[in-house]
């Protein structure tokens, strides 16, 4: 089973340390080139002269010019393991750098910068997401995708906890691929309470006694975490309940 999260909005920037090593992240031979592009897009663009240029390109308000400047100083800025950088509501449930690190070596973040990293791989924290457009670069999810397609596994099961965006820049194409919905108690689907429950979901299936193979196990596994759980097809629905 391979798990591929969604990148977080919010990160928490490292307070020390060495930059990040590109040589180092997972999959190096067959995305260092790209990440370096990126890279070095993302870079040239935050720390030119046209800010509202800037801003526009990387789907950033004027409120938020200060991720600017976080962006221009990436090459040099220290990098701490990625389970540690990403946060938002997924990332607190799912708790990542707690768990085993043979769970976490059945885990992928997607990342409109990177490519995807391992949780162990060190970052910076950055703001770039899959939706940009860098001068040069394009739309990432299209950037991204034959790079992705060579290099990623496409056999096992995988559990695609990303969104949209994220899930156009790879798509295995014979590896079974499980998604998990989210849904209030009154059938909405609200952000906060989708994201919860994927991290929920993905904590139970990491620490389960036996990665699950299909479809079917993933929803008994859920179940058997205390979810309200359905299987339509090759989507787990769980129902959010508030947490005792």
């Amino acid at each position: 089973m391979l798990i591929v999260l969604p990148p977080s909005e919010g990160k928490t920037a490292p307070a020390g340390g060495a930059p990040v090593d590109l040589g180092a992240l997972a999959y190096a031979d067959e995305l260092t080139a790209k990440r370096e592009r990126v890279l070095a897009a993302l870079v040239r663009t935050s720390g030119g002269k046209q800010r509202g240029r800037a801003l526009k390109a990387l789907g950033l308000s004027a409120g938020q010019a200060g991720e600017l400047e976080r962006n221009a100083a990436l090459e040099t800025a220290p990098a701490a393991p990625a389970a540690e950088v990403y946060t938002g509501v997924l990332y607190e449930r799912l708790r990542l750098p707690e768990l085993p690190a043979e769970a976490r070596e059945r885990v992928l973040i997607a990342s409109a910068l990177w490519g995807v990293v391992a949780p162990d791989d060190r970052i910076p924290a950055y703001r770039l997401s899959i939706s940009a457009k860098l001068p040069r670069i394009g739309g990432l999810a299209a950037y991204w995708r034959p790079a992705l397609a060579k290099a990623l596994p496409d056999d096992g099961l995988v559990v695609d906890l990303r969104s949209g965006g994220y899930a156009a820049a790879w798509t295995p194409k014979r590896a079974p691929v499980v998604s998990v919905r989210g849904f209030t108690p009154e059938g909405k689907v609200i952000s906060h309470f989708v994201k919860a429950i994927r991290g929920d979901v993905a904590r139970a299936l990491l620490l389960a006694d036996e990665p699950p193979r299909t479809a079917e196990h993933v929803a008994e596994i859920a179940a058997a975490a205390g979810h309200d759980v359905t299987l339509d097809g090759s989507s787990v629905d769980v129902v959010s309940r508030p947490r005792g």
